[in-house]
């Protein structure tokens, strides 16, 4: 989860006044958060905040909402913006790339060290969070007297445009950011398959952004700054939204005037919008979620000390929300911060008059059952990743090829998907300790997935210079008989098996999995050296009919 790092004085500070550290610590975590231990630093504080929470990514989000729960300004508190005439002109090129953009300035704001490394903080918060590392979301912040409005969002060919990047002295076209930026090998998976690259340019044609990977050196804030300007880029409306309100409301806590920002070409809008959302709660329903006990004034008290505007009427709450809480979704979200508003210390509780013994899950009997009588029969037992690939999985064990659960962004060609089959996992392990003594004999109880399902397999190998088909057959026969399933064998043409060593366990007139000895192919392909017999059984077919299926 989120840590934001402050100083308590600079809290005290926005606060408006000094609250006692003992207070702070009490309070802070009944808001849901978590205080971090900062021994040895007396005016350093540092709190973990649930994701769902981004306004309370940064110490001026935190002091605008402890003013309202501390009583101090209950309610929700208001952001004037003011009418400029900057404009932001944007392109219909940009629309295939990173479709949306907001911007903002802020005027008159009084930076210094602390200011700038809060700025940051929150920057590279909301990045990670509700900007998915940038995927969805990407902030410029920039000196506004360094550039001349109107500005441009508009997509451009790699190698059209050059400009400094932050934190370089040498300009660089938009490709060459990419290779040998940092910040651009860490991000040039955003504009993959992309012709043309996104920039924003003032009217003199000078870059303030290369989002999302990069601001230019020209528009770096400083302390001497007095008056910023906010662009935020991405690929979902609402998150960019969002992300800019928070922004500059937390600038607005600093004393900085919002300004708005006209957007003109491929949409028109004016931003921020710093209108407060309007909910209804059922006054009944919240009774029933949280206590019979609670008052509508109760409700409208509590709604007030998490930042929000409430009254009653009727069996009905009307509440403004304001537009920095992005996680109200539902009336619901609402008589939560009830809950915490009232104070759940203030509840109570009954204690309960059932009395009840745990117990093992069927599929852990199973599971454990099956343990025990493999590890009776000699084997170690091992446990795997759920992680595969489609090459081990398929082509270098020989089995036929099927539809499996891909991972979006592998980072390496050793996890692509999930398993379809517990075999190739066992091959891995032998694989890894070849250098150890012979025989090995290895099994696995485990997950795959099936038809995109998760269920769940045993299967178990043995490695040595004899190994057989007789050997494993013989341990599939004493894990049958132990488990008490009849059962019959048919001939096997599955391709990880030598031909004519390989055989199918019907039960129930289905297939429940197969044995054999490993074609010479497949055990060259793991790079093992001796013959390996090996079985794989799918436990919820074995055992359905037992009344102790698995899943």
């Amino acid at each position: 989860m989120p840590v934001i790092n402050f100083n308590y004085h600079d809290l005290c500070h926005l606060l408006g006044e000094e609250v006692p550290r003992e207070v702070l610590i009490e309070r802070i975590p009944m808001m849901g958060a978590d205080m971090h231990d900062m021994e040895g630093i007396e005016d350093e504080m540092s709190v973990e905040f649930f994701p769902d929470r981004p306004d309370l990514f940064c110490v001026e989000g935190l002091a605008r909402s402890l003013r309202a729960f501390l009583g101090l300004e209950p309610g929700m508190h208001e952001y004037e913006s003011e009418e400029t005439d900057i404009v932001m002109h944007v392109e219909d090129s940009v629309l295939t790339v990173r479709p949306y953009i907001v911007c903002a300035a802020v005027f008159d704001v009084e930076i210094d060290d602390r200011f700038i490394r809060s700025l940051m903080e929150v920057q590279e918060k909301l990045h990670t969070t509700i900007g998915r590392k940038r995927s969805k979301v990407a902030i410029g912040v920039h000196d506004l007297d360094k550039v001349r409005p109107p500005f441009r969002y508009l997509a451009v060919e790699p190698h059209v445009l050059r400009f400094v990047p932050l934190g370089k002295e040498e300009e660089w076209d938009l490709e060459e950011i990419l290779d040998k930026h940092e910040k651009g090998r860490d991000y040039a998976h955003l504009l993959q398959g992309k012709d043309r690259y996104p920039v924003i340019l003032d009217a003199n044609d000078d870059v303030l952004s290369f989002p999302p990977v990069i601001n230019g050196r020209l528009t770096t804030v400083t302390e001497e700054t007095k008056n910023i300007f906010i662009d935020v880029t991405g690929t979902d409306a609402r998150a960019v939204e969002g992300a800019l309100q928070i922004l500059v409301t937390a600038l607005a806590e600093r004393g900085g005037s919002i300004g708005d920002v006209t957007l003109r070409g491929a949409y028109d809008a004016v931003h921020p919008d710093l209108e407060p959302s309007y909910w209804e709660v059922s006054i009944p329903e919240c009774r029933r979620l949280l206590s019979p006990s609670l008052s509508a004034e109760d409700m409208v008290i509590g709604l007030q000390r998490m930042g929000h505007d409430a009254q009653a009427e009727g069996d009905l709450l009307k509440v403004l929300a304001p537009s920095t809480r992005l996680d109200i979704l539902h009336p619901v979200d609402l008589m939560e911060d009830v809950a915490i508003g009232h104070g759940f210390e203030r509840f109570g509780c009954a204690h309960t008059t059932y009395q009840t013994v745990g117990g093992l899950l069927p599929s852990t009997r199973v599971s454990e059952r099956l343990r025990d009588v493999m590890i009776g029969l000699g084997y170690t037992e091992v446990n795997t990743l759920m992680l595969s690939s489609e090459r081990d999985e398929f082509h270098l064990c020989g089995l036929e090829e099927e539809d499996v659960v891909s991972i979006k962004n592998p980072i390496t060609e050793d996890h692509t998907c999930l398993r379809r089959n517990l075999m190739p996992s066992l091959l891995r392990i032998l694989r890894r300790n070849k250098h150890r003594d012979l025989p090995q004999r290895i099994f696995e109880a485990g997950d795959v997935l099936v038809g995109h399902q998760r269920r769940r397999s045993l299967a178990g190998m043995s490695i040595h210079s004899k190994a057989s088909f007789t050997e494993i057959k013989s341990t599939v026969e004493s894990l049958l008989r132990e488990m008490d399933i009849s059962f019959s064998i048919v001939g096997s043409d599955r391709g990880c098996y030598v031909s004519g060593r390989g055989a199918d366990i019907i039960h129930d007139n289905q297939c429940v999995g197969s044995f054999g000895e490993l074609s010479p192919q497949t055990i060259v392909n793991f790079g093992l050296g001796y013959p390996v017999a090996a079985f794989e059984l799918d436990t919820v077919l074995l055992l359905s009919g037992k009344g102790d299926a698995i899943f």
